[in-house]
């Protein structure tokens, strides 16, 4: 596997956390790979085979091959069938908000072709010269001008959507919402149906996500005491931070380290 990160330009940095580019060659032995919610919206492009995403123990739906994947709740797992060659956009959880007008709560848990969010023409022509680029740089700078036109044409993001996301993500989900509200109720309420509309999830589930982020890095650079990863992760216990780990991953921290099915997600998120 060759996975790869790139920074954005600054013009864009405060939304696009960075662009990625996966090559697997295929090989039959190949196990299918477990995905975890990491809080960004994706925008993802495949360059040649299709990647398929199980959605039960044997039934399964094929990726388009350029898609927008919304907020995850839930870990699923995905099997290539064929070579991978793929290149996509990480968002920052406020980030995909401002390019679209589409509710984000409509893209949880889905797949959903960019033709749906930004018209068949101008994604024709987007994925036409993404496929034609000749490297990843060219790909970034087609990508990029695309993301500036659309920027220009939308609204921005509510300030109490950003500022709830950015405390949470300089915390790394740990502070309580009420907190960063001042024990505000109305405004709770409010926060809560912007929430949906411009990140996908609730703000709550946006901050487990992160936190479980936080621990799963510690987990994979060699930290394997679980007291200590949840302690340093702010959760109450051990006990509250295995009941995470398993609600969003399936397995135990332990069970985690060394399966074959979390190769990629080890890749992503070390």
């Amino acid at each position: 596997m060759d996975y790869q990160t790139f920074q954005p330009h600054p013009d864009l940095s405060a939304l696009v956390k960075f662009y990625w580019t996966l090559e697997v060659p295929f090989d039959p032995k190949n196990q299918k790979q477990k995905i975890i919610p990491d809080g960004c919206i994706e925008m993802t492009f495949n360059l040649e085979d299709k990647i398929k995403r199980y959605v039960s123990e044997s039934e399964f739906v094929v990726h388009p091959n350029a898609m927008v994947m919304g907020q995850r709740t839930k870990s699923y797992y995905i099997e290539p069938l064929g070579n991978v060659n793929s290149f996509a956009i990480c968002f920052y959880p406020h980030g995909f908000a401002n390019f679209v007008c589409t509710p984000l709560e409509n893209l949880v848990d889905v797949e959903t072709p960019i033709e749906s969010l930004f018209g068949e023409i101008p994604s024709k022509e987007l994925k036409q010269k993404i496929s034609q680029a000749t490297s990843t740089q060219e790909r970034i700078e087609i990508i990029e001008i695309f993301l500036l036109n659309k920027l220009n044409q939308n609204t921005t993001i509510e300030n109490l959507v950003k500022t709830t996301v950015d405390t949470l993500i300089s915390t790394n989900g740990s502070t309580p919402i009420n907190q960063i509200l001042k024990n505000d109720l109305s405004k709770r309420r409010q926060l809560e149906r912007k929430f949906r509309k411009q990140i996908g999830i609730s703000p709550k589930q946006l901050g487990k996500v992160l936190r479980l982020q936080t621990a799963l890095k510690m987990l994979l650079n060699g930290n394997e005491n679980l007291t200590s990863i949840a302690y340093e992760s702010e959760y109450f216990d051990q006990a509250h931070f295995i009941k995470d780990f398993k609600e969003f991953i399936g397995n135990t921290p332990k069970e985690f380290l060394g399966n074959e099915n979390m190769a990629l997600s080890t890749l992503f998120y070390k």
